[in-house]
């Protein structure tokens, strides 16, 4: 029976350090969240420096994730903790593509690299955003470079065939990111075409005038 008082208390010493390691860690994980998610609509708002500001937030709610579950390493990788390195990496990833800075890589991010796959999968949506914001501005040069940043994506996304239980549904996120990518370059293959025609339709006019 000493045996058993022994383990009955070894168990509630671990579970409970475990528990309030994982409570805090996951207090951290909401701020990250919320200041991956507020970066990328600063991204979007071209409000780089606030953006930017964020992102270090962010990183040092990382640091403290990581602290808090120092003795529990298993915890990092757990699905709460990792949707929200998820999150920063997507933020991350977004801000280097508009920037047309290097990526950084998945230990540099220190999110691990399911994290960072699939954030930089969900990353593609926040490009087609901004394809399309640059459309509006009649900024084709921008697209453009956006539209090939997906597709370069896609094509290192499809060669990552491993099972789900491994790269954490990876392949579904790929499906999404093919979806996005076909609708984006239908959008530009069509505001392409319009403004071929506008053009041509400015230039008959001009010869049209000249000739009266």
């Amino acid at each position: 029976m000493d045996r058993i008082e022994q383990l009955e208390e070894l168990a509630h010493t671990h579970f409970a350090a475990k528990h309030a390691a994982r409570e805090r860690a996951l207090a951290h994980a909401r701020l990250l969240v919320r200041h991956a998610g507020t970066a990328i609509r600063a991204i979007h708002r071209r409000e780089f420096a606030l953006a930017e500001g964020l992102l270090a937030q962010a990183h040092a709610e990382i640091t403290a994730i990581q602290t808090d579950l120092v003795g529990f390493p298993e915890l990092y990788y757990h699905n709460s903790i990792t949707d929200a390195l998820k999150e920063f990496a997507e933020a991350r990833l977004t801000m280097a593509f508009v920037h047309e800075a290097a990526l950084p890589l998945p230990d540099e991010l220190t999110v691990g690299y399911v994290a960072y796959y699939n954030g930089l999968a969900e990353s593609v949506g926040e490009l087609r955003r901004f394809t399309l914001d640059a459309l509006r501005r009649d900024d084709e040069a921008t697209a453009e470079r956006l539209l090939g940043a997906m597709e370069d994506v896609y094509e290192l996304l499809i060669t990552i065939d491993y099972p789900d239980a491994v790269t954490g549904a990876l392949r579904r996120a790929t499906d999404a990111v093919r979806g996005i990518l076909e609708r984006t370059r239908g959008d530009l293959t069509t505001a392409a075409g319009q403004r071929r025609l506008e053009r041509a339709l400015a230039a008959t006019w001009d010869k049209l005038s000249g000739s009266c």
